[in-house]
């Protein structure tokens, strides 16, 4: 191991891993470096949502968090969601809604989108709008992402999407 660095043990996408890292490295950076670069920076202050990873089920701003603090934990990023190739369900929704423009934000809404719907059994307007909230999209608008969110909400709820049910956008 180089001067400076320590070892980091998580669990990622599944797998063990161990990584050497400086102490002051951000998560986001590590990742990135280690070629997990769906993950995307955007503002560096946890206010754009790009750089959204799942920890320990939650999600999470990667740019704010240390590798350090990833130690013993389960860490999962967009590429655990699924591929170019084969997309995941909320992947194939955005993109069935034309909800994807330039895709840098992409990341984070579906790993955002990933924790809500594994951590909340109420998937209602409020709830689901409040957990969205930490991501920003500068190209859509929100209301195709929201329609795509919201079919996927229904179907995962057991319903099926409610016609017309699309709401004001993911965000304010």
């Amino acid at each position: 191991m180089r001067k400076g660095t320590r070892s980091v043990s998580f669990t990622l996408n599944g797998e063990k891993k161990t990584f050497a890292t400086r102490p002051d490295e951000k998560l986001l950076d590590l990742l990135r470096r280690e070629g997990y670069r769906g993950s995307k920076y955007g503002c560096g202050q946890g206010t754009c949502g790009a750089c959204t990873v799942i920890m320990d089920g939650r999600a999470v701003y990667g740019c704010l968090l240390y590798a350090m603090q990833a130690e013993g934990r389960e860490i999962r990023t967009i590429e655990s969601v699924g591929t170019f190739e084969r997309p995941g369900e909320v992947q194939n929704e955005l993109a069935a809604a034309g909800a994807v423009q330039c895709g840098y934000c992409i990341p984070g809404i579906v790993m955002s989108a990933t924790a809500l719907m594994e951590s909340e059994k109420d998937l209602s307007d409020e709830i689901a709008r409040e957990y969205m909230d930490g991501n920003l999209c500068r190209c859509t608008g929100y209301e195709k992402i929201w329609l795509a969110l919201r079919r996927v909400f229904d179907r995962r709820a057991g319903g099926s999407p409610a016609p017309g049910r699309s709401g004001k956008g993911a965000k304010k």
